[in-house]
């Protein structure tokens, strides 16, 4: 399904009971709603089930011009307010977290929980060349003229555990030969942007956060960092698991996510009539 929100067409889809609680997940840089697949099933059951493709990502329309973590929030209130979507919970990886941070500073009213999975509180502390350093990893080999399909298998063995298996490896290396160069830089500036030390005393929410054991793109210390600065949060290392717990380690990541929002069901809005 499509619907134009913040002047862009978004595409998004809807699973689950109409009058259940919202749960909203907002997937990583160069990946689209389909990295979710592995949650809707067991969320479905309980939950009605709001994904969606990020500005220039899946099937949700390109624009020209910069990117900013602003705006990509901004896509998400403006969403959430076409489907007439009150409090949700929010569910965000790498990106997406950034994404679901951005939007309680702005939004704190519309948030149940939070969910920050194998993500950062920003770059407001790094060093400037450890930000140059890593533009320049992700962009060099495109600007060196390779393509998406041509960086995708390096890619992948980033993101992933050793133990990944063939099949997560498979989805994650055709999910990056399909991204779209131009919207791919412009997120990644904006990460670079991104400082939320703020808003993390400001969480009033219940909030979990899960990182894989191995993941080397947003580390553990990273999630410690949040975790360390939000009160009261859950925290979740998963064994075996690198930058994405959700499509590596499904079992473990369903579970921890599911005890945690079915503490909290209630909180959440459920879908108005539209």
């Amino acid at each position: 399904m499509k619907i134009t929100a913040n002047g862009i067409e978004t595409h998004y889809t809807l699973d689950g009971p109409a009058n259940a609680p919202v749960v909203t997940l907002s997937h990583s840089l160069a990946t689209d709603l389909s990295m979710w697949d592995p949650q809707l099933e067991a969320l479905s059951r309980r939950y009605r089930v709001l994904r969606y493709d990020t500005r220039g990502h899946g099937s949700t329309e390109v624009t020209t011009g910069a990117y900013s973590m602003e705006l990509l929030a901004e896509d998400a209130r403006a969403l959430l307010a076409a489907l007439g979507i009150g409090r949700t919970h929010w569910v965000g990886l790498s990106m997406g977290g950034m994404i679901i941070q951005d939007f309680y500073g702005r939004y704190p009213g519309r948030v149940a929980t939070l969910a920050l999975v194998d993500t950062s509180s920003g770059f407001g502390g790094v060093p400037e060349e450890v930000r140059r350093d890593f533009l320049a990893r992700r962009l060099d080999p495109l600007e060196r003229g390779l393509t998406p399909v041509d960086i995708a298998p390096s890619v992948v063995e980033v993101l992933v555990a050793k133990n990944a298996s063939a099949a997560v490896r498979e989805q994650l290396r055709a999910s990056l030969s399909a991204l779209r160069v131009g919207p791919y830089k412009q997120a990644l500036h904006a990460i670079v942007t991104t400082d939320f030390r703020s808003v993390l005393p400001q969480v009033t929410v219940p909030t979990l956060v899960i990182v894989g054991e191995e993941d080397i793109v947003t580390p553990p210390s990273a999630s410690e960092f949040l975790v360390k600065n939000l009160t009261g949060a859950s925290f979740v290392k998963i064994p075996g698991a690198g930058h994405l717990t959700n499509l590596e380690k499904p079992e473990a990541f369903n579970a921890a996510l599911g005890s945690f929002l079915d503490q909290h069901a209630q909180r959440a809005s459920v879908m108005s009539a539209t």
